[in-house]
């Protein structure tokens, strides 16, 4: 059910966290190049904000980081910010670069369990201080989305991404243009709201805890991962390489179709042997949009005698940080394996044929 309710919150209070990016770039206008600007200033940079009528606060990584230099440390300070000021806000929004946004919005939703406040991650293609820039609408709205309640109650409890009108759920969402404001895409789960002259949100696809305990937040995650993307004339090297890596633990397997991969007798039995070692090799699918099945053709079967287990609708980014966080917990190869066959937040669609 679509809803456009009355969501404001004239006392809502706003934790801004930025962690570096595009959107906190200002032209020099001596030199032209562009620089990272104090977000303590933010509203002297943007007046629409006060119009808001919110408080909000800003929390800045020193020094700000690029979003090629994200990754576990970043994600894990992001969640102690949150934790440490869970109490005192009602809702968080993340400005992030868009490069690897999907991944540190996929491993939020895992480490912040529990959550039962909106975490908006947003960011802009042009940096805030430019003319035609989208950061501006991108950061007022998610603003907007971080303090929505109804009857007092948040209206988007979970992770998101907000981008170019579109409110994503973060574990859902892969960036798919580098040039374009629209940027980021949610092809296997709809929009959770829509913003036009009003925010219109599918109050149904929200994903809503179902008792409310405090928050517990994680910090343990295992890097010792990889992906293997399939390519036609992928060598044996190649695979070996990956497969034998030091300390490996866990495989994203990017394969063709809905699932497919090489019949090559050397390909399967390499396979089987890094399974034999305790490695969990999860089959996502190469195409943007679409669910891996590998009971369609003889090619998937095959894996699935190898011991390789459906990523079903997974995105990559979501399988990557789940086994990392799976992993990082002290699980064992089965364990993670059962995990990854359960939807623990909404990252993924399970057929009713798998569930228990």
């Amino acid at each position: 059910m679509t809803a456009t309710v009355n969501t404001r919150s004239e006392n809502a209070s706003i934790l801004l966290i930025y962690t570096g990016g595009t959107i906190g770039m200002m032209e020099n206008s001596e030199t032209g190049v562009l620089e990272s600007f104090n977000f303590q200033h933010l509203k002297d940079n943007m007046p629409e904000l006060k119009k808001l009528g919110y408080a909000v606060s800003t929390i800045q990584f020193e020094p700000p980081l690029d979003s090629s230099d994200m990754g576990p440390d970043s994600w894990m300070k992001i969640v102690r910010i949150i934790a440490e000021n869970y109490q005192v806000y009602d809702g968080f929004v993340v400005l992030h670069g868009t490069d690897t946004m999907s991944f540190t919005a996929s491993a939020l939703s895992f480490m912040l369990e529990n959550l039962s406040k909106p975490v908006i991650l947003t960011g802009s293609q042009l940096p805030i201080g430019m003319l035609r820039t989208d950061g501006k609408e991108n950061l007022i709205t998610a603003i907007e989305i971080a303090a929505a309640k109804e009857n007092g109650i948040p209206i988007v409890p979970e992770v998101c991404v907000f981008f170019e009108n579109d409110l994503l759920r973060g574990n859902r969402t892969s960036k798919i243009n580098a040039d374009n404001f629209n940027a980021f895409r949610s092809y296997n789960y709809p929009p959770l709201a829509h913003a036009g002259i009003y925010i219109k949100y599918d109050t149904q696809q929200i994903y809503h805890p179902v008792s409310r305990k405090p928050l517990k937040p994680h910090y343990l995650l295992d890097r010792n991962i990889a992906i293997l993307k399939l390519f036609p004339g992928i060598s044996p090297q190649v695979v070996e390489s990956i497969l034998n890596s030091p300390g490996l633990k866990g495989v994203v397997m990017e394969t063709f179709g809905s699932g497919n991969a090489p019949c090559y007798d050397w390909f399967l039995e390499m396979l089987k042997d890094a399974v034999g070692r305790g490695i969990v090799i999860v089959n996502v699918t190469q195409c943007s949009a679409g669910s891996v099945e590998m009971h369609r053709y003889e090619t998937g079967h095959k894996l699935l005698e190898a011991g390789v287990i459906s990523g079903f609708d997974s995105t990559t980014e979501s399988a990557v940080t789940k086994l990392m966080f799976l992993f990082g917990h002290g699980l064992t190869p089965n364990e993670v394996k059962e995990h990854m066959n359960c939807s623990l937040i909404g990252e993924v669609t399970i057929p009713d044929s798998f569930r228990p």
